[in-house]
């Protein structure tokens, strides 16, 4: 029988034969971008473990059937999971795809899902060879519900989960050196009482202060940075009293119910407080240039309004020099939230990281008067009509320096 109801979906499959793996659709992942690569990127390492046929150097390119049910839809499919291994053959690609999607009728595959958090179940793949797939690609708000079980799947990290196991992130970002520290290397407050968000971009500034490059690339470079800077800090923290055991379920659900919770709350708060120490290392003031977590009114509070509050404030100041930016890692159906976040500023400024949107969703953003703002690195990843309206953060912090 089909499962409809994404709640007794997610209590099928929270089962510890099964692998899961989520991951945000981007736009090279749908057929927005049309780059052709036929199917959603996997890691090598879980489809070699699900599927361990897949692993064959002995011939180029190999390949499984695998039946996908795509029950959020729902939908039907014999896909195709590919090892592209040329470069095994004296070629350059290595890279697991899933291919056989069904083209733009699949939800996989649609231009609209791009930003979509898709999980992907193998079932039974912890115990060989995975005889199914079972895909939820999530609508509206429904990711919500999985990240209260997960934790944040942002834009460009994976997830693999066993459940019953800890849930392993990482990230498809770029291979800078490593911010993962030691124990030794922390702080020592920070091995008692685990460090806020505040801590942490700190840490990563430091470790990465960049002053040399651009502010999009130092974005960037410091989330990555603080990235494994939390992941490490988790480990070194909560590694013990996993190790400890637990007296019962109760205690084991309370730790589990923390660390997810710490998850969500460094990722929300995670954009704005890079973007706020990039601020004020381009010579912006806080309370002169912009206002961090201000209000503009009736309790409203965006992340940043320019040249300050103050200025929102003072009807004679004409609006036309009034800026607001939110920060959200996600854009695909947050981006509305920030609509009334500030009524005397007409066009909305948004700062995400999501790798891409459809065109249809781009242009209801701009129907709404929300201007896009993302890091120059990710542009490639959003159609090639839409590239020309972006902003980066660069033009962005060019434009605000001249409000005051």
């Amino acid at each position: 029988m089909p499962v409809t109801s994404l709640p007794d979906w997610i209590a099928q499959f929270a089962q510890p034969e099964h692998v899961w793996f989520a991951k945000r659709l981007s736009a090279n992942d749908t057929l927005q971008t049309k780059a052709h690569q036929a199917g959603p990127y996997f890691p090598k390492d879980i489809l070699f473990r699900v599927l361990p046929a897949l692993h064959d150097e002995s011939v180029l390119n190999p390949r499984v059937a695998l039946q996908a049910f795509i029950d959020s839809h729902p939908d039907v499919r014999t896909v195709t999971p590919i090892w592209y291994n040329g470069k095994l053959f004296g070629k350059t690609r290595n890279e697991t795809r899933v291919t056989g999607w069904g083209g733009a009728d699949s939800a996989v595959l649609d231009p609209a899902s791009t930003g979509a958090l898709a999980v992907f179940v193998f079932e039974n793949g912890a115990e060989g060879p995975a005889n199914s797939l079972h895909v939820w690609v999530c609508d509206g708000y429904e990711d919500e519900v999985f990240e209260d079980v997960l934790g944040p799947v942002e834009p460009g990290r994976l997830l693999i989960w066993r459940p019953g196991d800890p849930i392993d992130l990482f990230s498809t970002g770029s291979a800078f050196a490593s911010c993962q520290l030691r124990p030794s290397q922390m702080p020592e407050s920070w091995l008692t009482a685990f460090p806020s968000a505040a801590d942490i971009v700190r840490k990563a500034v430091e470790l990465r202060p960049l002053q040399s490059e651009r502010p999009d690339v130092r974005l960037l470079r410091r989330r990555d940075c603080e990235f494994e800077i939390f992941r490490a800090v988790e480990e070194a923290v909560e590694s013990p009293k996993i190790a400890a055991g637990f007296a019962g379920l109760g205690q084991f659900l309370g730790l589990a119910q923390t660390i997810l919770q710490r998850r969500k709350s460094r990722s929300g708060r995670s954009l704005e407080l890079q973007t706020r120490e990039i601020f004020l290392e381009e010579g912006l003031v806080d309370g002169h240039s912009f206002s961090h977590g201000g209000q503009s009114e009736n309790g409203k509070k965006p992340d940043f309004l320019f040249p300050s509050v103050r200025a929102y404030s003072d009807p004679a100041f004409p609006a036309d020099r009034l800026r607001m930016l939110a920060a959200k890692t996600t854009a695909r159906d947050r981006w509305r939230q920030i609509l009334n976040e500030a009524d005397r500023v007409g066009t909305k400024h948004l700062l995400t990281l999501q790798e891409g949107v459809s065109l249809s969703q781009f242009a209801e953003m701009k129907a709404a008067n929300v201007q896009l703002v993302v890091p120059a690195s990710l542009t490639d990843k959003y159609p090639q009509a839409v590239r020309p309206e972006l902003m980066t953060l660069d033009s962005f912090i060019y434009e605000v320096r001249t409000l005051v």
